[in-house]
């Protein structure tokens, strides 16, 4: 039996005068993923119906987006993280953005709303060398940096092959 921990993530999206948006979130500068990027989840928690709702639910309390306001359109491949000992099950969502975020304080520092056309600019793609905690030396990898966000590690894995689809409006998005 794994010893790796189930956990689940929204990829949560909408539109906005046009453009398509991914919502990401920075974690407060404690715990686990300290100030790292990331989706909205966490872990599976007993009363969960499916990872699916573990997403979900995750996504509600973290951001602050209503329950009714998430659509979801896909379950992605999961991402192994390869520190922390957590196989991630990735939801692609649409959802109707809220007139304000409510970011869970105690988890979540700053929620970050990226163009998916910045996403797709070569220019965003690039490369980050990580001092963590977690890790066992400073390492190089694979990130899109827009401004102070650098997105990397599971985010940037689950991130990355969507880009593509997103940008080609492969999925229907309000």
């Amino acid at each position: 039996m794994s010893d790796r921990r189930q956990a689940a993530v929204l990829v949560p999206v909408f539109r906005a005068d046009g453009a398509l948006h991914v919502v990401l979130i920075r974690r407060q500068p404690f715990g686990t993923h300290a100030g790292e990027i990331a989706f909205p989840g966490g872990q599976r928690e007993a009363g969960d119906t499916s990872l699916a709702d573990t997403a979900i639910r995750e996504t509600v309390e973290e951001i602050g987006v209503g329950r009714d306001d998430v659509d979801v359109l896909e379950g992605l491949a999961p991402v192994q993280t390869r520190s922390s000992g957590f196989d991630i099950h990735p939801f692609l969502a649409r959802i109707r953005r809220p007139p304000a975020w409510r970011p869970q304080e105690d988890e979540v520092a700053e929620v970050i709303e990226l163009p998916v056309a910045t996403l797709s600019d070569p220019a965003a793609r690039d490369e980050a060398m990580i001092e963590h905690a977690r890790l066992p030396r400073p390492m190089r990898f694979p990130c899109f940096r827009i401004g102070d966000v650098c997105i990397w590690g599971a985010t940037y894995r689950i991130l990355d092959p969507l880009v593509a689809g997103l940008e080609r409006n492969a999925w229907d998005i309000w």
